[in-house]
């Protein structure tokens, strides 16, 4: 995804026994996918062909993988000029006898890590897949293993510049003058000392790389599997060089004309283009109304009535005085950010009953002293764990380190792309009032996503890659593209997959009545379909609806206790989908929005 909140989503791992989807046979596994459509730009052509195929000096790394890094120009117009480094990790296929090529996958972000997710393949991919292909990811341009993006000269000038940003996202002129002025900062310091970097992450050099990362593990023609911001790549690399895919899968999409944003639209904020929040009011909505209707039996929030009209009065109580909580303190910031977090994940509605629960007794004037008094505990407790959680989880990824004082760059890294593909609004000071706007069409969410683009603004963010594709958006590939979205995802709006199959001729949309941030690993019925397209490509039929295998207050309360456990078990397989930290691979996650009710503060 782009922009996902430190929850990560829940996936399961590779998919055998799953029910049949009717399917029609556009394409085969040889390459010869469809026929002809529109060819790569000679422009594009010179800018990659030029670049000699790399010969990739595989080793051994991490057990069961193999690592290599090589060096592609900074600007491929200048094929002999500066270079930047790219690493690449890659699973080879378990069967070689049955290898077809590569996948090469991508998480998102912007700002996520290929090589963690292809490390992590065997827990989220189906055996076919696995059997057949050797899984490659690589870290774009200024992120990850990669060379890194550096917007500032060091540690200390980071923290003074990111003073405003340790919010969920701001609420009221001080909290919002602050972190203006750390989105300015941060513009500021990626159009000077991050310059060179900053100015060449667009993703459109992430493309170009891909192709050239292609030829070299020797696939004539691209075959993908991208997530949430690893969508918008997909598309990109399918219209810069619409003749060299083979199969290109985009779950949880991103319509890169709302990415990139028009001259009509360029006064918008980036999620008004996007509609993240929009999904994320949907989902919450829903989950809400089926608590009530499911009663206090299935949900225990009901208890205290109308599960929709309670939220907003909760909403209302933490915005005229936050909640004290045994030494943490939760704001309204906090308990948007973390509804958010928790709508990431399938079984995300199990925390959000809980959360409510607790947080409602704990600041009723009605409820008993001991009700109260258990319920804060209860929720401080809650905190304190998922703290501890997170900072064990960075610990074992080596992030953190008392004597290296490490450079966190995943904010200037998700900058990097988001700010140079688009158009935003020129003042960062427009941001108040622009997002407190965005929140009455979509309530709760509109400031939670809005303020992630204030750096972008346009008189502070200035680098600009003079290579950055901005379209069309509508070529004929020489594969369809399959699209996933997902109903109730809070992150990637589902009107975006069908905008984005509409825009892309022979293209097939994939619908899902499941929850969380995207389908594949939550809906048996997705996860069969992409894998059948990814190997046999074989397309679902048109018009397909598949469901999620969870659904809100379903089950009976001793059903989903047992699947939170499961839930917990699988949470390495969460963290793939995320960019996350696999033993030495370190995690490079958006840091907003963030929530104390997630621990991540």
């Amino acid at each position: 995804m782009r922009l996902r909140p430190r929850i990560l989503t829940v996936v399961t791992a590779g998919a055998v026994l799953v029910p049949a989807v009717p399917a029609v046979a556009l394409a085969a596994p040889d390459g010869r996918l469809a026929p002809a459509g529109d060819t790569t730009s000679g422009i594009e052509k010179k800018r990659v062909d030029s670049v000699p195929t790399p010969k990739l000096g595989w080793y051994k790394c991490f057990d069961i993988a193999e690592c290599a890094t090589l060096r592609l120009p900074l600007d491929y117009d200048k094929p002999k000029g500066a270079t930047t480094e790219i690493a690449v990790l890659r699973v080879k296929a378990r069967n070689p006898k049955k290898r077809m090529g590569s996948l090469f996958v991508n998480p998102g972000g912007p700002g996520g890590q290929g090589t963690a997710m292809a490390f992590q393949a065997a827990q989220f991919l189906g055996d076919d897949v696995l059997d057949r292909f050797d899984i490659v990811g690589f870290d774009p341009r200024g992120i990850g293993f990669s060379d890194n993006v550096k917007c500032f000269r060091n540690v200390k000038d980071q923290t003074k510049a990111f003073a405003g940003l340790n919010v969920a996202f701001p609420m009221g002129g001080k909290e919002e003058r602050a972190f203006v002025a750390s989105a300015k900062a941060v513009g500021k310091g990626c159009s000077t000392t991050g310059k060179s970097l900053a100015g060449a992450m667009s993703t459109a050099e992430a493309a170009r790389d891909m192709d050239v990362l292609r030829r070299a593990v020797g696939d004539k023609k691209l075959t993908y599997l991208g997530f949430s911001y690893g969508t918008a790549l997909g598309q990109y690399y399918a219209n810069m060089f619409p003749d060299r895919t083979r199969a290109v899968v985009a779950d949880g999409v991103i319509n890169p004309i709302s990415w990139v944003g028009t001259s009509k639209t360029a006064g918008q904020i980036l999620d008004d283009r996007l509609r993240s929040a929009d999904g994320a009011y949907k989902a919450l909505r829903e989950i809400l109304a089926r608590c009530g209707k499911a009663g206090a039996t299935k949900c225990e929030f009901a208890q205290y009535g109308d599960p929709v009209k309670n939220f907003d009065t909760l909403a209302k109580r933490l915005k005229a005085k936050p909640a004290d909580l045994d030494g943490y303190t939760v704001t309204y910031a906090d308990l948007v950010g973390g509804m958010l977090g928790m709508l990431y994940d399938p079984q995300g509605y199990q925390g959000i009953d809980s959360s409510l629960t607790e947080l409602w007794a704990a600041t009723s004037s009605g409820t008993g002293t001991a009700r109260a008094k258990a319920a804060k505990k209860a929720l401080a407790d809650r905190i304190a764990a998922r703290r501890a959680q997170v900072e064990r989880e960075k610990n074992a990824a080596g992030r953190v380190s008392v004597q290296d004082f490490p450079y966190d760059n995943s904010l200037e890294a998700f900058s990097g792309v988001t700010c140079t593909d688009g158009r935003h609004p020129k003042d960062a000071g427009s941001w108040p009032a622009l997002t407190a706007k965005s929140d009455k069409r979509a309530p709760y969410f509109g400031r939670a996503w809005g303020w992630s683009s204030a750096q972008c603004a346009g008189r502070t963010w200035t680098v600009r890659d003079e290579d950055a594709y901005t379209g069309p958006f509508n070529r004929r590939t020489s594969a369809p593209v399959l699209f996933v979205g997902n109903y109730y995802d809070p992150a990637t709006n589902y009107i975006e997959s069908v905008s984005s199959n509409k825009l892309l001729p022979g293209s097939r949309l994939l619908s899902s009545d499941s929850w969380g941030h995207t389908a594949y690993g939550t809906s048996a019925c997705v996860t069969n379909a992409v894998d059948r397209y990814l190997v046999h490509g074989t397309l679902p039929a048109k018009g397909t609806v598949c469901v999620g295998d969870i659904q809100p207050f379903a089950a009976d309360p001793a059903t989903a206790r047992k699947d939170r456990g499961a839930a917990d078990a699988s949470a390495m397989a969460a963290q793939v989908k995320a960019g996350g930290a696999a033993k030495q691979l370190p995690p490079v996650a958006t840091p907003v929005p963030q929530s104390v009710l997630l621990g991540t503060r």
